[in-house]
Protein backbone atom coordinates (compact mmCIF):
# COMPACT_ATOMS: atom_id res chain seq x y z
CA UNK A 1 0.00 0.00 0.00
CA UNK A 2 1.44 3.27 -0.85
CA UNK A 3 0.96 6.34 1.35
CA UNK A 4 3.18 8.77 -0.35
CA UNK A 5 4.01 8.79 -4.30
CA UNK A 6 6.42 11.16 -5.88
CA UNK A 7 5.83 12.32 -9.03
CA UNK A 8 8.43 14.43 -10.48
CA UNK A 9 7.28 16.77 -13.83
CA UNK A 10 7.83 18.61 -16.48
CA UNK A 11 5.64 19.23 -19.49
CA UNK A 12 6.34 16.65 -21.34
CA UNK A 13 3.55 14.13 -22.39
CA UNK A 14 5.11 11.14 -21.04
CA UNK A 15 4.67 13.54 -17.57
CA UNK A 16 1.34 13.95 -18.20
CA UNK A 17 0.33 10.25 -18.69
CA UNK A 18 2.62 9.71 -15.25
CA UNK A 19 0.00 11.67 -13.84
CA UNK A 20 -3.04 10.31 -14.46
CA UNK A 21 -1.62 6.83 -13.28
CA UNK A 22 -0.37 8.16 -9.98
CA UNK A 23 -3.92 9.94 -9.84
CA UNK A 24 -5.57 6.44 -9.97
CA UNK A 25 -2.85 4.65 -7.94
CA UNK A 26 -3.35 7.14 -5.33
CA UNK A 27 -7.67 7.02 -5.49
CA UNK A 28 -6.87 3.60 -5.16
CA UNK A 29 -4.22 3.20 -2.01
CA UNK A 30 -5.61 6.78 -0.62
CA UNK A 31 -2.21 8.16 -0.76
CA UNK A 32 -0.56 11.55 -0.70
CA UNK A 33 1.07 12.72 -4.02
CA UNK A 34 3.73 14.82 -3.85
CA UNK A 35 4.10 16.85 -7.73
CA UNK A 36 7.62 17.67 -7.93
CA UNK A 37 9.34 20.10 -10.61
CA UNK A 38 13.09 20.15 -10.75
CA UNK A 39 15.03 23.44 -12.35
CA UNK A 40 17.92 21.91 -13.93
CA UNK A 41 20.48 25.08 -12.57
CA UNK A 42 23.27 21.96 -13.15
CA UNK A 43 22.64 22.63 -16.92
CA UNK A 44 21.91 26.70 -16.55
CA UNK A 45 25.30 26.90 -14.17
CA UNK A 46 27.22 25.05 -17.55
CA UNK A 47 26.65 28.12 -20.09
CA UNK A 48 29.62 30.48 -20.51
CA UNK A 49 26.47 33.68 -20.84
CA UNK A 50 25.27 35.23 -17.90
CA UNK A 51 22.42 36.79 -19.84
CA UNK A 52 20.94 33.43 -21.44
CA UNK A 53 21.41 31.49 -17.79
CA UNK A 54 19.07 34.52 -16.78
CA UNK A 55 17.09 34.11 -19.10
CA UNK A 56 16.90 30.16 -19.64
CA UNK A 57 16.03 30.22 -15.55
CA UNK A 58 13.05 32.52 -15.79
CA UNK A 59 11.91 30.22 -18.85
CA UNK A 60 12.35 26.78 -16.92
CA UNK A 61 10.91 28.72 -13.64
CA UNK A 62 7.70 29.14 -15.27
CA UNK A 63 7.51 26.10 -16.81
CA UNK A 64 8.05 24.48 -13.33
CA UNK A 65 5.36 26.61 -11.77
CA UNK A 66 3.07 25.41 -14.82
CA UNK A 67 3.62 22.00 -15.06
CA UNK A 68 2.71 21.77 -11.06
CA UNK A 69 -0.31 23.97 -11.65
CA UNK A 70 -1.60 21.80 -14.55
CA UNK A 71 -1.45 18.52 -11.53
CA UNK A 72 -3.03 20.72 -9.22
CA UNK A 73 -5.84 21.56 -11.09
CA UNK A 74 -5.98 17.43 -12.35
CA UNK A 75 -5.79 16.39 -9.09
CA UNK A 76 -8.73 19.40 -8.08
CA UNK A 77 -11.03 18.11 -11.37
CA UNK A 78 -10.53 14.32 -10.23
CA UNK A 79 -12.16 15.42 -6.94
CA UNK A 80 -15.03 17.37 -8.07
CA UNK A 81 -16.12 14.22 -9.97
CA UNK A 82 -15.38 12.07 -6.87
CA UNK A 83 -12.49 9.72 -8.25
CA UNK A 84 -10.26 11.04 -5.46
CA UNK A 85 -11.43 12.33 -2.79
CA UNK A 86 -8.76 10.72 -0.30
CA UNK A 87 -5.86 12.61 -2.16
CA UNK A 88 -3.65 15.16 -0.56
CA UNK A 89 -1.64 16.77 -2.92
CA UNK A 90 1.26 18.65 -2.28
CA UNK A 91 3.60 20.83 -4.60
CA UNK A 92 7.15 21.32 -4.81
CA UNK A 93 9.41 23.11 -7.17
CA UNK A 94 13.74 22.61 -6.19
CA UNK A 95 16.40 23.44 -7.90
CA UNK A 96 19.56 20.78 -8.79
CA UNK A 97 20.88 18.13 -10.67
CA UNK A 98 17.29 16.60 -11.49
CA UNK A 99 18.20 13.03 -10.50
CA UNK A 100 19.34 14.01 -7.43
CA UNK A 101 16.89 16.14 -6.61
CA UNK A 102 14.58 13.68 -6.87
CA UNK A 103 16.08 11.09 -5.05
CA UNK A 104 17.00 13.53 -2.14
CA UNK A 105 13.44 14.18 -2.04
CA UNK A 106 12.06 10.61 -2.41
CA UNK A 107 14.45 9.89 0.69
CA UNK A 108 13.74 12.88 2.45
CA UNK A 109 9.75 12.22 2.40
CA UNK A 110 10.29 8.84 2.68
CA UNK A 111 7.86 7.75 -0.19
CA UNK A 112 6.45 4.52 -1.16
CA UNK A 113 6.96 4.92 -5.08
CA UNK A 114 8.27 7.01 -7.76
CA UNK A 115 5.92 7.77 -10.84
CA UNK A 116 7.45 9.51 -13.51
CA UNK A 117 7.54 9.99 -17.48
CA UNK A 118 10.29 8.12 -19.55
CA UNK A 119 12.84 10.54 -20.83
CA UNK A 120 11.83 13.01 -23.43
CA UNK A 121 15.48 13.09 -24.87
CA UNK A 122 16.36 11.65 -28.19
CA UNK A 123 18.77 8.32 -28.77
CA UNK A 124 21.89 10.18 -29.04
CA UNK A 125 21.43 12.42 -26.06
CA UNK A 126 20.69 9.66 -24.26
CA UNK A 127 24.35 7.79 -25.30
CA UNK A 128 25.76 10.53 -24.40
CA UNK A 129 24.21 12.04 -21.05
CA UNK A 130 22.46 9.40 -20.20
CA UNK A 131 18.33 9.97 -18.75
CA UNK A 132 17.12 11.21 -15.31
CA UNK A 133 14.97 8.56 -15.60
CA UNK A 134 17.76 5.66 -16.41
CA UNK A 135 19.45 7.73 -13.18
CA UNK A 136 16.49 7.32 -11.02
CA UNK A 137 15.59 3.60 -11.75
CA UNK A 138 19.36 2.84 -10.88
CA UNK A 139 19.85 5.14 -7.38
CA UNK A 140 15.78 4.67 -6.15
CA UNK A 141 15.59 2.74 -3.00
CA UNK A 142 11.95 2.34 -3.71
CA UNK A 143 9.77 1.18 -6.61
CA UNK A 144 9.44 3.16 -10.05
CA UNK A 145 7.19 3.11 -12.12
CA UNK A 146 8.02 4.88 -15.61
CA UNK A 147 5.15 5.48 -17.87
CA UNK A 148 5.54 5.79 -21.92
Amino acid sequence: MNRKILLPVDNSGSAERAGEYAIATAGLDMADIIVLNVIDTYYLNSLPQNDLREKLDKQFRNEGREAVERYEKKIEDEKCSGNCKNIKLITMIKEGKPEEVILKTAEEEEVDQIIMGKSGKDKIERFFVGSTTERVIRGAKVPVSIIP
